[in-house]
């Protein structure tokens, strides 16, 4: 089981996704990796913006792009799609208050390689208040015995866990 402490991006992605996502994750349960969508995520990860990878570890999270240019630090995450976009912007809000944490401020870029599309997020107080409500119901939902109750939602269709909750 993934301790409090060891909150992490995904499971600040998961946290905007699925509630139950989070605990399942949190018990180093995998979902379906045969799963088409996964299998398609992990290959436009690895396989776009490649001469921009510069991946690096802070703590408990993996940045997947990070560079400087004129003293600014662009933090870039990948997504296939920006249908969670909310989730997206949220995990790389969470990036950007963990290099904050360490007096290194950043902004962040949402790339999307398939739409060809680009999101520029800053943090404001707002999203830092917002992560740190979601960061307590986290470490809640992860204390729990056993998971969330399944909540149908626009995105259990093409979900990985899907058999966890609706088999």
């Amino acid at each position: 089981m993934v301790k409090s402490e060891e909150i992490t991006g995904t499971l600040i992605w998961y946290y905007y996704i699925c509630r139950r996502e989070v605990w399942l994750m949190s018990r180093q349960i995998t979902p379906w990796q045969e799963n088409p969508f996964i299998e398609l995520g992990r290959l436009i990860t690895k396989e776009t913006y490649e001469r921009n990878k510069k991946e690096i570890k802070i703590e408990n999270v993996v940045i997947d792009i990070i560079k400087s240019a004129d003293q600014e630090v662009l933090v870039g995450e990948v997504k296939k799609s920006s249908r969670f976009l909310k989730s997206a912007t949220m995990q790389l809000a969470y990036y950007l208050t963990k290099l904050k944490k360490y007096g290194v401020d950043s902004t962040g870029i949402l790339l999307f390689p398939k739409e060809k599309r680009r999101i520029s997020i800053s943090l404001t107080k707002e999203i830092e208040l917002e992560l740190e409500e979601a960061q307590k119901d986290i470490k809640e939902i992860i204390s729990r015995e056993a998971p969330p109750p399944p909540v149908k939602n626009k995105f259990c269709l093409k979900c990985g866990y899907r058999d966890f909750c609706w088999a």
